[in-house]
């Protein structure tokens, strides 16, 4: 769908269904809940994961970027976690989600029902007041578990730190570490039109506020919807399942300075209005 409709909805009406359909979520889906719904929750103040939780943003891996909001987000995690996991689209679970940042809080899901209740039990409550509670909750499930990535941050705060995606490929090979090398395999599956998005998409949004940063992925939301990889990336990945997807240009080097720009530029009468 080439300029996506805005469409006009009730938002209480909106969030009702959206509570309700919440609802009846069961324990054993909560996990795929995280992944469809990141961009709803990540942004509010308080963020409660549970060892059920998974985490990732795997969109270049479909032709995509790490939108609603990722751009703010995700280059505000400790050093270049979030590009990493942007480029990457690797998964992190548990507590890994509070260790990375991105969760504030971590309860064990069996505690959920009592935290829900003593929230709802607050009376006339503060930020203050649910924080001390997140709090009591989260420091009953303290564990001395070390994060997933913590051998290998330095590596990625050092590979990661560059002004292009190729130099990234280039320091993956030239580190030629088991670390290195597999996720250079990995990127190498990307799209390369994707991963470029990307990397501008978190360069622009570490400066940009929430608002700006949703405006800014409207626009590459309609360079991705005009171009070829999404679609290819759906078909492959969702669709036909062959994970072969043939993405146009299939280099980085072919994606230009020229049409990078063309994504980013402003809209007109077709902007994002917020």
């Amino acid at each position: 769908i080439n300029d996506l409709q805005q469409p006009q909805l009730n938002p209480r009406t909106s969030l009702q269904r959206f509570l309700r359909a919440v609802s009846s979520v069961q324990p054993s889906s909560a996990a795929s809940l995280i992944i469809k719904g990141v961009g709803l929750s990540v942004h509010g103040h308080f963020r409660v994961a549970t060892e059920k939780t998974l985490f990732a943003m795997p969109e270049t891996g479909i032709g995509l970027f790490p939108d609603v909001g990722g751009g703010f987000f995700l280059p505000r995690l400790q050093g270049k976690l979030g590009l990493y996991l942007a480029l990457t689209g690797f998964r992190i679970k548990g507590r890994d989600v509070h260790q990375a940042g991105i969760a504030t809080h971590f309860v064990m899901s069996e505690k959920i029902p009592d935290l829900e209740r003593d929230l709802v039990s607050l009376k006339s409550p503060s930020k203050e007041d649910v924080a001390d509670l997140l709090n009591s909750y989260h420091f009953k499930c303290k564990s001395d578990d070390k994060f997933v990535l913590a051998e290998h941050m330095d590596k990625i705060n050092r590979l990661f730190k560059t002004n292009s995606v190729e130099e990234i490929l280039q320091n993956l090979k030239r580190d030629a570490s088991p670390f290195a090398l597999q996720h250079l395999e990995t990127l190498k599956k990307m799209s390369p039109t994707s991963m470029k998005i990307t990397f501008q998409q978190l360069e622009e949004g570490a400066t940009k506020n929430l608002s700006e940063v949703l405006v800014m992925e409207y626009r590459l939301s309609q360079a991705c919807m005009k171009g070829h990889d999404f679609y290819e990336g759906v078909r492959a990945v969702l669709i036909d399942k062959d994970q072969s997807p043939k993405w146009k240009p299939a280099t980085l080097e072919e994606v230009t300075e020229e049409y990078l720009k063309s994504c980013f530029k402003p809209l007109g009468n077709k902007e994002l209005k917020l």
